[in-house]
C-alpha cells in the first residue's frame, strides 16, 4: 500500500518548489516508499480540508489507517519506515531527533517570519539580526562536519536543508559558507531533485486547467 500525500491543486508561481509537501515527497523518495499525490483546493478550503488540517494548510498524509497533518509529524512517521532517514542505534536516533526539532523550533521559527516580513520590503527587517545569530551558531557546527547527526545524512538534514533553502535562495546565507555548501550538497541528492521537479510539474500542469475555467 502506498502513502498518499495531500497538497494543493494549484499555487501561484512564487511558492512553487517550496510548498511543504516537497518535504514528504523527498523523504519518501529517500526511503524508497511508493506514494501517490492527492489534492485539495487552493482557492476554496472547505470543511473537508479543515477536518484533515485544522489550519487549512498542506501537507497531510494517509498511510493505511494512519492519518497525519503537519509536515514535521509526517516526516517523522516516514522516517521510521527507513534506516536511511532514522538511525536505529539509540544515541544516533536521539541526535537525529534533537536536530530535527532544532530545525523547526530554533531555525524555522526565525526564518519564516523573516521571510514574511520581508515581503513588504521594510527598510530594516526586525528578524534579520536574530536570524543571523542562529545562522552563526549553525555555521560553527557545520564547519567541522558534513552532517548534523549520526555522521551521515538523516531526516534531520532533510528538514534543516529545506528550512534553509528559501533564505539561501534569497541571498541570506552569503556570509555563511559552511551553510551554503551544506544546502548545495544536500540539494544535489537525486531524491531531492526528483521531488522538486515533481512538485514544480504538479503545479504547472494545473495552470492550463485554471485558464480553461
Amino acid at each position: 500500500m502506498t502513502v498518499t500525500i495531500w497538497t494543493y491543486d494549484w499555487v501561484p508561481p512564487p511558492p512553487r518548489g517550496y510548498v511543504r509537501d516537497i518535504r514528504l515527497r523527498w523523504a519518501l523518495e529517500e526511503a524508497g516508499v511508493g506514494y501517490s499525490v492527492a489534492t485539495v483546493s487552493f482557492d476554496n478550503r472547505g470543511p473537508e480540508h479543515i477536518a484533515r488540517q485544522p489550519f487549512a494548510q498542506v501537507p497531510f498524509l494517509d498511510d493505511g489507517d494512519i492519518r497525519l497533518f503537519e509536515s514535521g509529524a509526517c516526516l517523522l512517521h516516514i522516517a521510521d519506515k527507513s534506516e536511511t532517514l532514522m538511525p536505529r542505534a539509540a544515541q544516533e536516533r536521539a541526535e537525529t531527533l534533537e536536530w530535527f526539532i532544532a530545525a523547526l523550533n530554533s531555525v524555522e521559527m526565525v526564518t519564516l517570519p523573516w521571510w514574511y516580513v520581508g515581503l513588504s520590503r521594510p527598510p530594516e527587517n526586525p528578524f534579520a539580526g536574530w536570524m543571523g545569530q542562529r545562522f552563526a551558531r549553525l555555521e560553527a557546527v557545520l564547519q567541522d562536519r558534513d552532517w548534523l547527526a549520526a555522521s551521515r545524512f538523516t531526516v534531520a538534514d532533510l528538514i534543516m536543508c529545506d528550512v534553509l533553502r528559501l533564505p539561501r535562495d534569497l541571498g541570506a546565507l552569503a556570509d555563511f559558507p559552511a551553510l551554503e555548501a551544506y544546502v548545495a550538497r544536500i540539494c544535489e541528492r537525486q531524491a531531492f531533485q526528483k521531488a522538486h521537479t515533481a512538485q514544480i510539474d504538479h503545479f504547472a500542469a494545473a495552470d492550463a486547467n485554471r485558464v480553461r475555467v
